[in-house]
């Protein structure tokens, strides 16, 4: 079993990763560490841990894309399964033992779990209610668990190689929304994803605001791209956004020309959900975070919807320079 992590600017939180890597039930197999150009000290953080594990490869990902990093990760190793993992998340030390048992019962070529946002006190821990919720994220199952079975996605994922080969890796012209692109075609091609509540990874969300609408913006733009390509993979949960952008944005707009106060309740009901519906979700937080989650859904649902009808996808790097 090989594990493959493409990060960039993750100097602070690659060590806790690779040790929970290292941590792995029976063991952990060969890691391969692509590295993006970065802003911090990433590269001397992957060749320090390199240093001490003879497990570890550091390989270059000059283009930058999390698509070229995991590819060039994928292709570093040779074991017939590859858990994919993320610079800010930590695996729970039985996450392999798991994601193993579950790929010989079901025959999958992919299984994966439940992404399980954890943030500090205030945006962070706002942001990390957001994306645990219904409100934030629809139906979604991988963020918030339900029942085992198949499914259109996975958190990260644990994959049989055959099943990579099989439909070439990654999309490397794809900045965002690579995985379930991804897991779309190996679905399309006849296999199977495999959702495991049980394989619970903790993830630390974006910080700030201003990264979670740059986040969510680009999956926005991304998603839009994929619906593209890929017609027949469209879920209504993904058009709700972008509907709800155009509707309250067109009403409210009305309401100022036609200065018809009743014009403003779809906006005034969104906002009525959004902050009731946050500050119930972050109930069990301190008041320093609960109170940001109302924010925190509002930013999520307005920069997914903006990117959706708006974003542009960036051109894929140029690899022949």
């Amino acid at each position: 079993m090989a594990f493959v992590l493409a990060v960039r600017n993750e100097e602070a939180d690659l060590a806790a990763t690779v040790e929970s890597i290292r941590a792995q039930v029976g063991g952990a197999g060969p890691l391969a560490i692509a590295v993006a150009p970065s802003d911090d000290d990433t590269w001397v953080v992957a060749q320090a841990l390199a240093a001490t594990d003879p497990q570890i490869a550091v390989v270059s990902n000059p283009e930058g894309w999390v698509s070229h990093g995991l590819n060039r990760a994928i292709a570093a190793t040779d074991e017939q399964f590859v858990v994919r993992v993320d610079g800010h998340c930590t695996l729970p030390p039985d996450y392999t033992s798991l994601a193993l048992e579950a790929l010989d019962r079901t025959n999958a070529d992919v299984v994966g779990g439940v992404q399980s946002a954890v943030g500090g006190p205030g945006t962070q821990e706002a942001v990390a209610v957001a994306m645990s919720s219904r409100l934030g994220v629809g139906n979604s199952r991988f963020h918030y668990g339900g029942a085992e079975g198949p499914s259109d996605t996975v958190y990260l994922g644990v994959f049989r190689r055959s099943g990579l080969e099989r439909v070439g890796g990654f999309d490397e012209t794809l900045l965002r929304n690579q995985d379930y692109e991804l897991n779309w075609r190996i679905r399309d091609t006849g296999g199977t994803v495999w959702f495991v509540p049980s394989m619970v990874v903790t993830y630390r969300p974006r910080p700030s605001f201003g990264a979670l609408a740059s986040q969510y913006r680009q999956y926005g733009t991304w998603k839009r791209e994929m619906l593209r390509r890929h017609p027949r993979s469209t879920k209504l949960r993904q058009l709700v956004a972008p509907v709800m952008v155009l509707g309250v944005t067109a009403t409210a707009a009305f309401a100022l020309w036609a200065e018809d106060v009743r014009w403003l309740v779809p906006a005034a009901g969104y906002a009525v959900a959004v902050t009731v519906g946050g500050l119930n979700a972050g109930r069990s937080t301190s008041l320093k975070s609960r109170v940001r989650v109302p924010a925190a859904l509002a930013v999520m649902h307005w920069a997914w919807g903006l990117g959706f009808l708006f974003g542009r996808p960036t051109p894929p790097p140029d690899t022949t320079a």
